[in-house]
C-alpha cells in the first residue's frame, strides 16, 4: 500500500486571533519540523521554536511546537502542530510555506477525522457524537454530544456485543452436541440468562431514543392564531430583537420565520406563523396552509388570541395565551394565561412553562442515542433478539443466525461493517481542519 499523503490545515477559529494552530498529519510530519525549525521535534513535549521557510530562510515565527508520533496521536498517524500568532498575514504565510513543501497538500474537508476512524482511533458513533459536538449550540446538546464523542454508546456496545457472543457460543454448543440429551435445556437455559436481559436493556434504551434526537435536532415550539393576535410582537420579545415583522395590517406574516434560542439548557426553534384565517388571496391561503402545517408538526403550540378564540382541532393541545392583555384586565378563561407584552403580564409564568417544556428534553442523563440511524440499527439488534428467544423446535440454527444478525446490527452501529454509505454524508458536515 502506499504511503498515505501529509495533509495540513488551519485547525483553530479563522485569523485574526491569539492564536492559529496549523495542524499537519501523515508520514513527513516530522520532517516538516526539522525543515522548519532546523532541528528534529521533541516527541509529546512543547517547545517554542523559531520557524524559517526553507526557500529564503525568513522567520515566519516564533511558535510553540508539538508533535505527537504514531499511532498515539489523534490521526493515528505522526501530527505536528504549529501554534502560530494568529493574525491573517502570519497564517497565511505559514500555509503557503505548507503548500510548497514537497509531499504536503492542503487537507480536505474532514480528512483528519476520516483518518483518525480508517486508523482505529474513533468509532462511527464517536465520530457522530464529534460532529455534533462542533455543530452544539445549547448546554444539553454539548453535554450529549461530548459524552457521544467520550465513547458512551461505544462502550455499551462493545459490552452488549460480548454477551451476544456468550449467548451465540450457548447455541453453537447446542449444534455441536446436539446428540446428547442434557444439552438441549442447558443451551436454551444459557440463552435465555443472557438474552433476555440484555434485550429489556436494549429496549430501555431504545425507548430514550426520542429524548436524543430531539436534543439533537432542537425542540420545535410554534406560535399560532388568527391575525393580528401578537405572535410577532412576542417571538421578538422572546428572541430579544427585531426577528419579524410587527403591523396592524391583518395578514402580513405570510411565510414561516424562525428563530433559534436557549431555554433551560436546551436549543429551541420558535416559529412565528401566518394568521389562520379564511381567506381568498392565494399567496396568503398558502401562508396559512404552511403555518397549519408546522404547528402540528411542532414538539410544543402556543395558541394566542385576544378574544379567546379557540384553537381548531388539529391543535387542540396546545398552550392557550391570551394577548393583549394590557388592554382588557379582566380575568383570563380557564385554562389560558393572559400575556402581555407591553405591560409583562404573565411573561415570567409563560417563560418558565416554555423552559420546564424544554426541560423535559434535557434533563438527566445524556440519551445513548442521538441519530435515527442508530436507533434503526439498535432496533434490528433488538429484533433479532426477540426472534432468538423465539421456540425454535429443535432448530438451533436459526437461533444462531438471529444471534449473529443482532451481533452484525451492533457493529454496523459503530461502523465495523457497512458504512461507507454514511460516511460520506457523515464527513460532510466536517470543516477543513476537522
Amino acid at each position: 500500500m502506499p504511503a498515505p499523503d501529509t495533509i495540513f490545515a488551519l485547525s483553530s477559529g479563522r485569523p485574526p486571533a491569539a492564536v492559529a494552530v496549523l495542524r499537519i498529519s501523515g508520514p513527513r510530519a516530522g520532517e516538516v519540523a526539522t525543515l522548519l525549525a532546523g532541528s528534529p521535534p521533541f516527541p509529546r513535549a512543547a517547545s517554542v521554536r523559531t520557524l524559517r521557510d526553507p526557500a529564503s530562510q525568513d522567520v515566519l515565527d516564533r511558535a510553540l511546537t508539538l508533535f505527537f508520533p504514531a499511532p498515539r496521536s489523534a490521526t493515528g498517524e505522526d501530527v505536528l502542530e504549529l501554534h502560530l500568532h494568529g493574525g491573517r498575514a502570519a497564517v497565511a504565510r505559514g500555509l503557503r510555506v505548507l503548500a510548497d513543501l514537497p509531499g504536503l497538500r492542503p487537507a480536505a474537508p474532514r480528512e483528519f477525522t476520516r483518518r483518525a476512524h480508517a486508523n482505529g482511533k474513533l468509532d462511527l458513533a464517536e465520530v457522530e457524537g464529534l460532529a455534533d459536538l462542533v455543530a452544539a449550540e445549547s448546554e444539553a446538546q454539548r453535554r450529549q454530544a461530548l459524552a457521544q464523542a467520550s465513547g458512551a454508546l461505544s462502550r455499551r456496545v462493545v459490552a452488549w456485543r460480548s454477551r451476544i457472543v456468550r449467548a451465540l457460543a450457548f447455541a453453537e454448543a447446542g449444534l455441536d452436541f446436539a446428540d446428547e440429551g442434557d444439552v438441549a435445556d442447558d443451551v436454551a437455559a444459557g440463552i435465555a440468562g443472557e438474552v433476555t436481559p440484555l434485550l429489556a436493556e436494549l429496549r430501555e434504551v431504545l425507548a430514550d431514543a426520542a429524548r436524543g434526537e430531539r436534543v439533537r435536532d432542537g425542540v420545535v415550539m410554534a406560535l399560532a392564531g388568527p391575525p393580528n393576535a401578537g405572535k410577532s410582537t412576542l417571538l421578538n420579545h422572546l428572541a430579544g430583537r427585531d426577528a419579524a415583522i410587527v403591523s396592524p395590517v391583518p395578514g402580513t406574516t405570510r411565510d414561516v420565520v424562525e428563530v433559534h434560542l436557549e431555554l433551560a439548557g436546551q436549543a429551541v426553534t420558535l416559529l412565528d406563523t401566518a394568521g389562520l384565517r379564511e381567506t381568498i388571496d392565494p399567496v396568503e391561503t398558502e401562508g396559512v396552509r404552511r403555518a397549519l402545517a408546522r404547528a402540528e408538526a411542532a414538539d410544543l403550540v402556543l395558541w394566542l388570541s385576544d378574544t379567546a378564540e379557540l384553537p381548531p382541532p388539529a391543535l387542540s393541545g396546545a398552550v392557550c395565551l391570551l394577548s393583549k392583555a394590557d388592554l382588557d384586565v379582566s380575568p383570563a378563561p380557564v385554562g389560558w394565561l393572559a400575556i402581555s407584552v407591553a405591560t409583562g403580564r404573565g411573561l415570567p409564568e409563560l417563560v418558565a412553562r416554555l423552559e420546564a417544556a424544554a426541560g423535559r428534553w434535557a434533563g438527566g442523563e445524556p440519551a445513548l442515542v442521538t441519530r435515527e440511524r442508530q436507533r434503526l440499527a439498535l432496533a434490528a439488534a433488538a429484533s433479532a433478539l426477540a426472534n432468538a428467544l423465539a421456540p425454535h423446535a429443535g432448530r438451533e440454527e436459526l437461533q444462531a443466525e438471529e444471534l449473529r444478525l443482532a451481533a452484525h446490527a451492533l457493529d454496523r452501529l459503530i461502523g465495523k461493517v457497512d458504512v461507507e454509505d454514511v460516511l460520506d454524508s457523515l464527513f460532510s458536515t466536517f470543516c477543513i481542519g476537522k
